[in-house]
């Protein structure tokens, strides 16, 4: 299936007209490239058109090319998009002339619908599209693509009726000579029935509580669909060799106190098995594997197994780690903070973790295997959803200092 098949096919997937919250029946997806709808009319808003108005584009000097890019001194914002009437946004490509971690943390990307004051979307820009580190990487996925490392690039359908309005804020201390863009969408006046309104929430954490999951998405209200994450941990060099990734993704579904949706692994969540490299496939992968800077930047978007909520949802991951028995005796004796969770030694698990007490590794009755234990790590993630409101009520985006720290 070729990428714009597959792309067409989640435009039409992704405008979620629900049945209490069950897909309705769509049009055969093989026939969409080519069907005709009356109530669409194609929209390219960049600095050459900032409106998207009919008959209005490149008009800045007089049709020969006028207005590209714009800059974006420190401490100001400017505005991509301010588009009235109803549409859905279906391609944002973004490029930038200064693409440092700082940059790309400390630029932050805004999206409010339908005249709401409060953005949907607050996020840095480039953990936005996909990227937790500054690397500049090519790469193309369901939802996200940079085909040579140079530019930013979402495929989410982002539905409104009214109104969407699309900024840029510099919070670094640092000009930013250049930016291009183009905004494409279909206008419409009549929007699709019961559908939702796109979302996204980013969150850091430089040092996560021994034994709290870390929430990759704090619990939402209302109804809408988990759409899925990137995320960038930092491991933490005090464990050593020690493995980070045995902590499972759990999803808290209409305000459950124990979650229906539990994982195994980190890397199980994303598809992969037996530690984690870099790869990259439709709707999971590993875009970062770095070992000697301990940074690691991995995805899973729910797109062919879709996670819908009727009342609330609260994503959360665990920051677990491994090692042999020896090797995490050995932390514990220099006073590195865990907590041993299990000995595996197959095929049995002999379970340690009581939150009130610390399990004691040198009992001579416990046998040598694998040790799973709690440990603090830096983590970092993108959350994107869609929900039956235009705003959901989460925090506000992190100050630029928590964002950049330690990011070089």
């Amino acid at each position: 299936m070729t990428t714009n098949l597959r792309m067409a096919i989640l435009g039409f997937s992704v405008t979620f007209l629900f049945n209490q919250c069950r897909p309705l029946v769509l049009p055969d997806p093989t026939t969409a490239l080519y069907q005709y709808d009356p109530n669409l009319s194609t929209r390219w808003i960049s600095f050459e058109n900032p409106q998207g108005l009919k008959s209005e584009g490149g008009k800045e000097n007089h049709g020969a090319k006028g207005h590209p890019c714009d800059d974006i001194p420190a401490h100001s914002k400017i505005e991509l998009m301010n588009y009235k009437g109803g549409g859905i946004i279906q391609r944002i490509w973004l490029t930038i002339s200064d693409r440092s971690v700082y940059m790309c943390r400390g630029l932050v990307i805004n999206m409010y619908w339908d005249g709401d004051t409060l953005p949907a979307v607050s996020a840095p820009i480039g953990d936005f599209f996909g990227l937790g580190f500054e690397r500049k990487n090519a790469f193309e996925n369901e939802l996200f693509t940079s085909g040579e490392g140079r530019s930013f690039v979402s495929h989410i359908p982002m539905p409104f009726v009214q109104s969407a309005r699309i900024e840029v804020v510099n919070e670094t201390d640092r000009n930013l000579d250049m930016l291009f863009y183009d905004i494409d969408l279909q206008s419409t006046s009549k929007a699709p029935d019961r559908f939702l309104y796109f979302h996204g929430y980013w969150h850091r954490d430089t040092s996560t509580t021994l034994a709290v999951d870390f929430k990759i998405l704090p619990e939402v209200k209302g109804k809408g669909r988990y759409l899925g994450t990137n995320i960038s941990v930092i491991d933490n060099p005090i464990y050593e060799d020690a493995w980070w990734g045995e902590g499972e993704v759990k999803v808290y579904l209409n305000q459950e106190t124990t979650p229906t949706l539990v994982g195994t692994g980190t890397e199980d969540y994303i598809g992969t098995a037996w530690g984690q490299g870099v790869f990259q496939n439709r709707y999971a992968g590993c875009l970062t594997g770095d070992p000697i800077k301990r940074q690691w930047a991995f995805y899973r978007y729910h797109i062919p197994d879709p996670v819908y909520f009727q009342e609330a949802c609260l994503v959360t991951i665990q920051q677990i780690g491994g090692n042999n028995k020896t090797k995490v005796q050995g932390l514990l004796s220099k006073g590195i903070a865990l907590k041993p969770i299990t000995v595996h030694r197959a095929p049995e698990f002999i379970h340690l973790y009581h939150p009130d007490s610390l399990a004691d590794l040198s009992n001579p009755a416990l046998p040598d295997g694998w040790v799973n234990f709690y440990r603090i790590d830096d983590v970092a993630s993108m959350a994107y959803f869609y929900l039956d409101k235009t705003s959901s009520g989460l925090p506000a985006i992190q100050a630029i200092h928590e964002r950049v720290y330690k990011m070089n």
